[in-house]
């Protein structure tokens, strides 16, 4: 009688549980993006970015590109995190050279106007995007899967662009926080159902990015940050139990060790700024990820060399994941991202 197959557990989920895997599972936020000359060419085919997003042929397509070109342990899905504004009926547009630009929220009164609970017809190309990736993929390469945080995508709905200022958003948080609060409520909610759809049609992992928690006090830090992802774990840990999750708080600094302990997270991705010598410290309590510097994989060469021997020496002997600090920048030679695999993989 034969032995039935049997799957090897993928290297991302070994690292996700704490296991050491040497060398250390690599994937790059942005790794499907403008430095890539194949998915150059397929934008050209879409009208605009965000039919794109919703395109399950061409996101398939794009989310796959970088696995094929490098070979790496996980393809992050093609898509963004203003879908979620954009389900809940505020109109999103990305102009190139600009960014996104959304009709923002102008008054706590406008809360009424957003499709709540979300719209989930509206996002199941996206959906329909992880199953067409999933059947795509090698058996050894995860999948993952990502929403925003709450208080990042408040953001974007109240400034109507990515603001560095955050007047606006702070204003409203500070002199209305019950409404504040409400939006916040609104994000949760949504977030936790969107992570939990794309788990259901097939991701491995999921990653929530706060991109813009580091303008936040500590106070507020523990309000809008904290507090609403450790809903949004308890939420999709309900919905999709044993689901990774990872959190990407950007500029939280001092706070990590906070964000860590309080939400529950399976892993810290990492911004260039933590130094390894506290990821290490955060290594005895969580998984990381990270956290080379975009630029020095933009430079390649001796520099690329030595910034990501640093860090595998540094963090390699304990739970680990490779990634950037970041996403990889626009112009960066694809050759370098070739180059910083077979790094990272050396001695495999």
């Amino acid at each position: 009688m034969s032995k039935p197959l049997i799957t090897p557990r993928l290297d991302l989920l070994r690292a996700l549980s704490r296991e050491l895997v040497s060398p250390p599972p690599i994937w790059l936020m942005r790794q499907a993006g403008r430095y890539l000359p194949e998915y150059r060419e397929i934008r050209r085919k879409a009208p605009d970015f965000l039919a794109l997003c919703y395109s399950p042929d061409l996101a398939a397509e794009i989310t796959l590109q970088p696995i094929r070109r490098f070979g790496l342990d996980a393809a992050i899905l093609f898509s963004d995190i203003l879908v979620v504004p954009d389900a809940l009926g505020m109109k999103v547009t990305f102009r190139e050279g600009e960014g996104p630009l959304l009709e923002r929220l102008e008054t706590a009164r406008e809360l009424t106007r957003l499709r709540v609970p979300v719209a989930v017809e509206r996002l199941a190309p996206v959906y329909e995007t992880v199953r067409r990736v999933k059947r795509e993929l090698p058996e050894n390469v995860a999948l993952i899967g990502f929403a925003g945080a709450p208080w990042t995508v408040a953001t974007y709905m109240i400034e109507g662009s990515g603001d560095r200022e955050f007047v606006r958003a702070k204003t409203w948080a500070y002199g209305d926080a019950a409404a504040f609060a409400a939006l916040i409520d609104i994000l949760v909610e949504t977030s936790i159902a969107h992570l939990a759809a794309q788990a259901e049609a097939g991701v491995d992992a999921v990653q929530v990015f706060d991109s813009w928690c580091g303008v936040l006090p500590d106070d507020d830090f523990d309000r809008w940050c904290i507090e609403p992802m450790q809903r949004i774990v308890a939420g999709v840990r309900a919905k999709a139990p044993g689901l990774p999750i990872i959190g990407f708080p950007r500029g939280a600094g001092l706070n990590l060790g906070r964000y860590v302990a309080a939400t529950g997270v399976d892993a810290v991705s990492l911004d260039t700024t933590v130094p390894l010598a506290h990821a290490a410290e955060l290594q005895r309590s969580v998984v990381v990820q990270g956290n080379l510097d975009p630029i020095a994989l933009l430079a390649g060469g001796d520099v690329l060399g030595a910034h990501t021997r640093r860090i595998v020496k540094a963090l390699g002997q304990g739970p680990f994941i490779f990634n950037l600090g970041h996403g990889v920048l626009p112009r960066t030679p694809p050759k370098h991202v070739g180059e910083l695999v077979a790094l990272v993989r050396a001695g495999r």
